[in-house]
């Protein structure tokens, strides 16, 4: 690639055809493999940062050594689960995204293997723009939501109706890659069902 590219590429925030090739190439070397091993590799390529939990136990632990590395004090989670794991973590959380929060938990609709993004929707971040979500986002997700395609999931979706809004993110290279908001750093607590 140029050096013109990179330069254009970096200042729009657009990911290099080179991590484009990157994955592109990876994912096909991966065509074979269980969905779970290839969206788990695709999603740490693409800059996420991947935790495979036993039982909601171990997901407990990961997310309280998640919260302190990371040094957050105040978390946007809108989901009544996911908010009993804060309140027995001490951790304080807000049901709307406020400007103090430096966190958000929340669940997803699927996991897309294809890829190794992310679907949100409505039932996951409320009325929110993803742009607008905190530069630190830990997601709890169930084997179960792992699809192979976007096609897998928008047929999944079109079956359960009612679900608005859809967007998805991957690690570092999303659309949550904004001008203010490019240092987002995406975990993923991923649960045996």
């Amino acid at each position: 690639m140029s050096l013109f590219k990179r330069i254009v590429s970096k200042l729009t925030n657009q990911p290099e055809e080179e991590d484009k090739q990157s994955l592109e190439k990876l994912g096909d070397s991966l065509k074979n493999a269980d969905l779970d091993y290839k969206f788990a590799q695709l999603f740490t390529h693409s800059g996420g940062f991947f935790n495979y939990c036993a039982d909601e136990a171990e997901a407990l632990q990961t997310l309280n050594q998640i919260l302190k590395i990371e040094g957050v004090n105040s978390v946007f989670c809108c989901d009544k689960d996911l908010q009993n794991f804060l309140n027995v973590l001490k951790i304080s959380h807000t049901p709307q995204l406020e400007l103090a929060n430096d966190a958000a938990f929340i669940t997803c609709e699927y996991l897309i293997a294809y890829d190794g993004r992310i679907m949100l929707s409505h039932n996951n971040i409320l009325h929110y723009h993803s742009s607008r979500l905190p530069s630190k986002i830990v997601i709890m997700a169930n084997i179960s939501q792992i699809v192979n395609n976007l096609n897998d999931a928008m047929g999944k979706i079109k079956r359960t109706g009612n679900i608005k809004n859809l967007t998805s993110i991957s690690g570092n290279h999303s659309k949550l890659d904004t001008a203010a908001n490019n240092n987002t750093k995406l975990f993923l607590l991923l649960l045996e069902d």
